[in-house]
């Protein structure tokens, strides 16, 4: 607010007011944030914490936001791999599984739940599961 030329007297109450409305709050931000990348984004644990750290979002609040978020990241990443299955349904079954997991993976969500997902959602889509020779 200095660098609008704003007096110091008017930008201490205004960031009183701030305060005491929790537009400054560090936890409601997290909190704002985790719901439209859960909701809406479809994101995993990991690319969440990585991008409240990304806006400078302190750790312990971080963490303490997570605690809060419940453990589905399995539901996510299955709905969100269901979403991308079917355009994949044409390709050789090992390319539509290295994709699928390529795009869980930068979604957020781990190697175990990814895989799980990805051949789940493939196999619903028509598609085979991973044939090895």
């Amino acid at each position: 607010m200095i660098g609008l030329d704003i007096a110091p007297e008017i930008a201490d109450d205004l960031v009183d007011e701030f305060l005491s409305l929790r537009y400054l709050d560090d936890a409601v931000l997290a909190e704002q944030l985790i719901y439209t990348a859960t909701s809406r984004k479809g994101q995993g644990r990991r690319v969440i914490a990585q991008s409240l750290s990304a806006r400078g979002i302190p750790r312990e609040v971080i963490d303490a936001a997570l605690e809060e978020l419940p453990d589905d990241d399995d539901e996510r990443a299955l709905e969100f791999a269901r979403s991308k299955a079917r355009s994949l349904a044409k390709l050789e079954p090992e390319v539509a599984l290295r994709r699928l997991l390529g795009q869980l993976a930068r979604r957020g969500f781990g190697g175990s739940s990814a895989m799980r997902a990805a051949k789940t959602a493939l196999s619903e889509a028509g598609g085979s599961t991973v044939r090895f020779r």
